[in-house]
């Protein structure tokens, strides 16, 4: 009887270990993985009246996808402004990169938002002006700095801005999964800090395995 009672004892301080193990192991892998993000959707912040949506790193569509030390990475992202002033965005910086710069528009217009990535081919990215969107002889496209696609809380037509936002010399190496934590400083708004992924690629890519990789089988 006391033979039987020890084999269940120390069956049940087996078990017992064997969960805290397995415990542990759960507990190292979300330590390692808390600050890892899908490389999908993009962050979103808020300062005063100002929303970030879909904030990120502009994916480089090749197989490498990484940028290196040294590289630049552009921003993509949409700065929509809720209230009844413009503001304007001042600065932006990253512990992550030794610079960043910002060519278009920098005002935030109230009611309107601004949107902020690569100029699609053939457009160059200007600041606002107060000319008319289109030229009476010219019948152009507008482009997204001066188009006006709605009304603003006033019911007069409201300009979606545009500008390109690029972080020069990456300090370290970022990977899809991983975040670059950028500032975002605004007149009146202030600074607000984003932590960006690397958005998700906008082609299919046809990635071949390298030849060390084929003959290592791992």
């Amino acid at each position: 009887m006391r033979l039987q009672k020890r084999r269940v004892v120390g069956a049940s301080v087996v078990a017992v270990g064997a969960a805290l193990a397995l415990a542990g192991c759960g507990a190292g892998q979300i330590t390692q993985t808390n600050t890892m993000l899908p490389a999908v959707n993009g962050a979103m912040a808020q300062a005063g009246k100002l929303v970030l949506r879909d904030a990120g790193l502009v994916n480089r569509n090749d197989c490498q996808q990484a940028y290196a030390s040294g590289s630049s990475a552009p921003l993509t992202l949409v700065i929509a402004n809720d209230g009844t002033a413009d503001d304007e965005l001042v600065s932006v910086s990253s512990a992550n990169a030794g610079s960043a710069t910002i060519e278009g528009q920098k005002a935030v217009v109230a009611g309107s938002k601004l949107l902020v990535g690569p100029a699609t081919e053939g457009e160059s990215v200007q600041q606002p002006s107060s000319a008319s969107p289109t030229s009476p002889t010219s019948g152009s496209p507008t482009s997204p700095a001066s188009a006006s696609p709605s009304a603003g809380p006033t019911g007069q037509p409201t300009r979606v801005g545009h500008a390109e936002i690029v972080l020069q010399g990456i300090k370290q190496v970022v990977w899809p999964g991983q975040t670059v934590p950028v500032t975002f400083t605004f007149r009146d708004a202030g600074p607000v800090t984003v932590q960006l992924p690397i958005h998700a690629p906008t082609v299919e890519l046809s990635c071949q395995p390298s030849a060390s990789h084929e003959a290592g089988g791992h």
